[in-house]
């Protein structure tokens, strides 16, 4: 309240409890990220294939606002709405989203944060801190697609951090409204009466960061529906993702890795079991040139079919904003494996791939 109109109103007898006049602001922020990427084996043919990629490049593409409002008694209310764009068609990502990577309104205090709408869930955050690699164009999104499109439709979210334990959950009531999302779509919008579990995913999280360590676990499970992707038809069909992930800082130098233990229940009794392995380093020559490099293997059991990446980054900051960066990959496929190098990319059926990509990105 105004000291003036305040000092009025005690002066004429009246109450005055000094509160603040609540306080609020704005954000908006962004990625703009691309470059050309070369990569050999692109078909059956053995062709290779110049190109500027849609889906990644060393960072999807975006665009955002965010805001909190100061509603007193460490009280605060905010939002996030984030649009994920092609750079190279202008388009949009995430099934032509409006605000596909996040659209969300929550409350948050010392107790953590509530947030309601479309957004990242706990496998998302489990490996931001321990794979070093993020969704660069060459990286574990190129075996697993929906670690970095780790988000969930109609949810519920809870992130709570206290002395360096962070706890976190989420529960949809439909995960994925749309057929076309993106590298992850699955079309299945749940929120069906009579049906409970249909489309439903819940995932949780628990980390623990200090300064010179880290170590996080996840556990992640969606439920099928009548017409949804990748053999969940019924909501008895589930895919469920398990992952342990760790970091430590060896003076200036990250050392990060993890598995990721993944179960299918499909229709007609198709299941799989697969593991992912990854293991890399992030060391900074300077504060300008950072090299970061990774290894990550794909185990499905039971099968012949093995995938083993290699790949190195090396990026050149111009400035706090600006970035030059050129990454290196090797994508080694046995049995009929057919796992390409490039994240939306294409590769022979059990052919081998080497790729490379060079960039600018720029944030605001």
């Amino acid at each position: 309240m105004n000291k003036s109109v305040c000092s009025t109103l005690v002066l004429l007898g009246a109450a005055c409890s000094h509160q603040a006049m609540a306080q609020s602001q704005v954000t908006i922020y962004g990625i703009i990220d691309t470059g050309v990427v070369y990569t050999t084996n692109a078909n059956a043919a053995g062709n290779s294939v110049m190109k500027m990629p849609t889906l990644t490049a060393s960072f999807p593409s975006r665009l955002g606002f965010k805001g909190s409002e100061d509603l007193g008694g460490g009280l605060q209310a905010m939002f996030v709405l984030e649009s994920g764009f092609a750079v190279d068609t202008g388009g949009m990502g995430q099934g032509n989203r409006l605000f596909g990577r996040q659209s969300f309104v929550g409350l948050k205090n010392n107790y953590g944060s509530v947030m309601l709408g479309r957004q990242v869930n706990m496998t998302y955050l489990v490996t931001a801190k321990s794979d070093v690699m993020g969704p660069n164009i060459f990286s574990i999104s190129s075996i697993d697609s929906y670690i970095p499109n780790a988000r969930s439709d109609n949810a519920i979210g809870y992130l709570g951090t206290f002395s360096g334990v962070t706890v976190g959950a989420t529960y949809s009531f439909g995960r994925d409204t749309s057929t076309a999302g993106g590298a992850s779509a699955t079309g299945c919008a749940g929120e069906v009466a009579g049906n409970a579990k249909a489309c439903r995913q819940v995932t949780a999280m628990l980390a623990y960061d200090s300064q010179s360590f880290g170590v996080s676990s996840s556990y992640d499970i969606m439920y099928g529906n009548t017409g949804a992707a990748n053999g969940l038809t019924s909501s008895d069909n589930t895919d469920q993702r398990v992952t342990l992930n760790g970091y430590a800082m060896l003076g200036d130098t990250k050392i990060g890795g993890g598995v990721i233990d993944r179960k299918t229940r499909a229709a007609a009794a198709v299941n799989t079991n697969s593991d992912l392995y990854y293991l890399g380093f992030s060391m900074p020559f300077s504060a300008a040139l950072v090299l970061d490099a990774q290894v990550a293997r794909l185990n499905i059991k039971g099968s012949a079919n093995k995938s083993t990446l290699s790949v190195a980054r090396l990026t050149y900051n111009l400035s706090k904003r600006t970035a030059l960066y050129t990454s290196l990959g090797y994508m080694k496929n046995g049995g009929t494996a057919a796992i390409p190098l490039d994240v939306g990319g294409t590769v022979g059926t059990g052919m081998n791939q080497f790729g490379v990509m060079t960039g600018v990105r720029h944030t605001f």
